[in-house]
């Protein structure tokens, strides 16, 4: 049987494109031709000027479960068939990280294991207010090593080492106290309030938007000097283009700004 593609929904031309997930008999587990599907998926959008924001969803009852342990399973957990595997999901989620337009995961049900990953690995994430959240991967004796490394990115460590340790599901008011999702919302508007969101961040300057999440994980990840030394650099450039001084003209005649994207 060939895995069924991701549904892409491109919402009547606001520049935002809503991905799918469409395995919900299997909880929207990502098997490995999912994953290679999404990863090029994400590479089509990033040369895609139609697109600014991204939202991932899930179809079904459930955001994401994690990987398709059926498949690692029928792979007889071979070590060929995991390196790869592994390699594959960690080039997704870097791919969701380096997409220079932001990703919002609207996440409802369930989002555990590898499905936590990449509620963690989006650069914003809406929750249903009765979604749940969990890093299970103790409870079968498999860590969950590289999920643990957005959510450690995330959250506090104690709260990361909490979840990780106990592999227990948190609910979603613990997981907006831990910084994993942005807000909370009835399960009935988590559609429209995500889409709103979309829309109001796909209103600005898509080259500021590239700019901005860029700089925002470089600096992330330098020492304070360092960090401030790159940003000055990124501002200096930023300030040369068109679109940043269209919005300081824009701001100064209160007008609303014309984005070129340069």
């Amino acid at each position: 049987m060939t895995e069924p593609t991701l549904l892409s929904v491109d919402d009547a031309g606001t520049g935002v494109r809503t991905l799918i997930l469409n395995r919900p008999q299997a909880r929207n587990s990502l098997s490995q031709p999912v994953i290679r599907e999404l990863i090029d998926t994400f590479e089509a959008i990033a040369a895609d000027d139609g697109v600014r924001v991204v939202i991932l969803a899930g179809a079904g009852p459930a955001f994401c479960a994690g990987h398709d342990l059926k498949e690692m399973r029928a792979a007889g957990y071979a070590p060929d068939y995991a390196e790869g595997l592994f390699a594959d999901c960690a080039e997704l989620m870097q791919s969701i990280v380096n997409l220079p337009k932001p990703v919002i995961a609207r996440v409802h049900g369930i989002a555990t294991a590898a499905g936590c990953q990449l509620v963690a690995s989006c650069d914003l994430a809406v929750s249903a207010d009765d979604a749940r959240f969990a890093t299970p991967g103790v409870n079968i004796g498999l860590f969950c090593s590289t999920p643990m490394v957005a959510l450690s990115r995330n959250v506090a460590p104690k709260h990361a080492m909490q979840m990780l340790l106990t592999g227990d599901l948190i609910d979603a008011a613990a997981a907006l106290r831990f910084g994993l999702v942005n807000e909370l919302v009835p399960a009935a508007e988590l559609e429209a309030r995500t889409l709103e969101l979309a829309r109001k961040i796909a209103s600005k300057s898509p080259l500021t938007l590239a700019i901005g999440k860029e700089a925002f994980y470089r600096q992330a990840a330098l020492p304070l000097d360092e960090a401030y030394a790159y940003t000055r650099g990124v501002m200096v450039g930023n300030l040369q283009a068109l679109d940043a001084r269209e919005g300081i003209d824009a701001f100064i005649d209160k007008r609303t700004p014309a984005w070129c994207g340069r």
